[in-house]
């Protein structure tokens, strides 16, 4: 499975200039890993970085990307609901990717509690971990990403 190019804006709510994955690798119920090649024209680079706002919103959309992957083709039916970061914890950041390298970012779902998505995620850039943190993402199902 890989999902790239235009392929990837129909999995998330995100819209250039503010997509910060461009592939979706992998992806199951629990675990998605996505890429992104960073521009040196993307909001978030900074004198030839990739940013700390970068990194977190990367994670973050690699778990919208993963969710709305799964229930695109689960055949559960229904619709990925659209996510809010709700807290951020024990956020490390080892480094800051360079600008034209790639990362590839990893989340583990670790609970689902009602409305509650908890997960675990890693960035890795030049085979060294560059970030990682735990999400609490909140789910609003009156909203859909599918329905955008």
């Amino acid at each position: 499975m890989l999902v790239e190019g235009k392929s990837i804006l129909d999995l998330i709510p995100q819209r250039p200039p503010f997509v910060m994955i461009d592939t979706l690798i992998s992806s199951d119920r629990i675990i998605s890993v996505s890429g992104l090649y960073i521009r040196e024209d993307n909001i978030f680079s900074e004198n030839g970085v990739f940013t700390e706002p970068g990194l977190i919103e990367n994670i973050a959309q690699t778990v919208a990307a993963g969710a709305s992957y799964h229930f695109k083709n689960s055949g559960e039916g229904g619709e990925a609901a659209i996510g809010y970061i709700g807290a951020i914890k024990d956020l490390e950041i080892n480094f800051l990717p360079k600008v034209n390298s790639s990362i590839t970012t990893e989340v583990e779902v670790m609970h689902e509690i009602l409305d509650i998505t908890i997960i675990e995620g890693k960035v890795i850039s030049e085979g060294k971990l560059a970030a990682e943190c735990s999400m609490k993402i909140f789910m609003d199902k009156t909203n859909s990403i599918l329905k955008l």
